[in-house]
């Protein structure tokens, strides 16, 4: 059988996020329709300065799991970025050769961004200890999107990111997403004509 394209929707309900699973195997919720958010967040140009002054990133919900969406991400930043990343597991040891620590409070520094990798029922939670170490912008990945969770870590002092994937966007600022050499400026994964 051919494999077939999915709308973004579609294949924004396949994401598995740390092992959540909702009904019928749905790894997390489909994102708010744009129509419907009340909260907004950084445009392109303020989340390219986000990812410029970062040195460090914490990956909260990160995963050993070679097929998670946390690892895959793990291994770009590591690979491809000069940014010092940290792994927050406590069910987990080592993640591609590096330690993981239980919670932030336990990382040798602050991080500059926390990157989260967890249901939208733990964000909040998430946005507490990433305010309570000093971190100033809480990072929530692709595919949840929850205006009050924005709101509140906003109160906290935090800077939020919301439904974006930081490989993808670092990708996309520093040239990384092309064909054959060239950069479009368009995210697609289907060829040009």
């Amino acid at each position: 059988m051919a494999e077939q394209s999915l709308p973004l929707a579609a294949a924004t309900r396949q994401i598995s996020l740390n092992g959540a699973s909702g009904p019928s195997g749905v790894a997390c919720t489909v994102a708010t329709p744009e129509s419907e958010r009340r909260w907004q967040g950084p445009d392109a140009a303020e989340r390219n300065g986000i990812l410029e002054k970062a040195r460090s990133i914490a990956i909260v919900g990160a995963s050993a799991n070679p097929s998670r969406a946390s690892y895959f991400v793990a291994t770009y930043l590591l690979q491809s970025t000069n940014y010092t990343v940290y792994f927050i597991n406590p069910k987990e040891s080592e993640i591609l050769g590096h330690p993981v620590y239980k919670d932030l409070a336990s990382l040798p520094e602050v991080p500059d961004i926390v990157d989260v990798f967890r249901r939208s029922s733990a964000i909040k939670s998430v946005a507490d200890d990433a305010a309570a170490v000093g971190a100033p912008v809480l990072w929530i990945q692709l595919g949840i999107w929850d205006d009050d969770v924005a709101e509140y870590a906003e109160s906290l002092g935090l800077e939020v990111v919301m439904d974006r994937c930081i490989k993808i966007e670092h990708a996309r600022f520093h040239q990384g997403l092309h064909l054959f050499g060239f950069n479009t400026g368009v995210i697609s994964s289907r060829r040009a004509r």
